[in-house]
């Protein structure tokens, strides 16, 4: 069983996304004050507009619609941006959709999640999505899902309130979206192969037992899924509710290593770092340093 199409992986896609929706409304509704700091530069009101224009988005692409959003040059920023990027794009969206006030919000984002969870489109159906990438309808929903957890961790701790996040919805991020996508050559310029590459390919074997086994190579500029029977360099077997928290910069490597969320393994793992400095998720821990200045 592998894909967004199979019923099971649909439904679980679904109820995940609703859960996530209604733990998030109910966490954000219980915070003294909207203008508390979730994280360094986002309030929890910032976080839920954050969300809301991601829904939007989603609702948009499903429809076939314009953007509500009114941000100047939108779809220019979409189509050209990378993990290395998407904070300048969301410094844009967040800076010219302008709502804070969390009732009106949580109303939006309750609405645009139940439109989407009444959509009849096909979940093997893909939509134009950030860096051309085209993710399937079902990968859609397990993005969604998925930010609304990790956001949903920063406003927790902010509030030093419980945010268990369950494994088996956080793996669709990996199952429905990232992986999909590279099996189908459908990343567009997301990952960001233009940075230096490994002296050599890099293979690395991902396990879970919420996710298929699945072994990603870097090299010669692009990403892919290798085989299932291709030797690998480097293997990382992991939970995926911490998992996510390291590779989106909430909690470091260490942690993660330390307490066996992430068990690194393999014949080279030494190479991981390599494949790390490219294929990540946006993680000021794991990005790339800005280029130096002329002086």
């Amino acid at each position: 069983m592998t894909g967004a199409a199979d019923p099971d992986r649909w439904s679980v896609a679904n109820t995940a996304l609703r859960t996530a929706t209604d733990r998030f409304t109910d966490l954000v509704a219980a915070a003294p004050s909207p203008g508390v700091m979730a994280t360094a530069d986002w309030t929890v009101a910032d976080t839920l507009a954050h969300l809301v224009a991601i829904a939007l988005l989603y609702v948009s692409r499903l429809d076939g619609t314009e953007v509500p959003v009114r941000v100047p040059g939108l779809e220019d920023l979409l189509a050209t941006a990378n993990v290395d990027t998407i904070a300048d794009v969301n410094d844009q969206v967040l800076a010219h959709f302008t709502e804070r006030d969390p009732q009106v919000l949580l109303t939006q984002l309750n609405t645009m999640v139940g439109h989407l969870l009444t959509t009849t489109a096909d979940p093997l159906s893909t939509v134009s999505w950030l860096g051309n990438a085209r993710p399937k309808v079902g990968g859609l929903f397990a993005h969604l899902t998925n930010e609304l957890l990790v956001h949903g961790w920063d406003v927790a701790q902010a509030l030093r309130r419980p945010w268990p996040m369950p494994d088996e919805h956080v793996a669709l991020f990996w199952e429905l979206f990232m992986f999909d996508m590279l099996r189908d050559d459908s990343c567009g310029v997301l990952i960001n192969t233009e940075l230096p590459m490994p002296r050599h390919q890099v293979s690395v074997q991902f396990r879970s037992r919420y996710v298929p086994t699945t072994t990603l190579t870097l090299g010669d500029h692009r990403v892919w899924v290798a085989p299932p029977d291709a030797p690998f360099d480097a293997s990382v077997t992991f939970r995926p509710a911490r998992f996510n928290l390291m590779m989106f910069g909430r909690i470091s490597i260490a942690q993660a290593v330390l307490r066996r969320d992430v068990v690194i393994g393999g014949p080279r793992p030494w190479r991981l770092p390599a494949f790390l400095r490219v294929v990540h998720m946006p993680n000021s821990r794991l990005a790339p340093p800005p280029p130096s200045r002329p002086r």
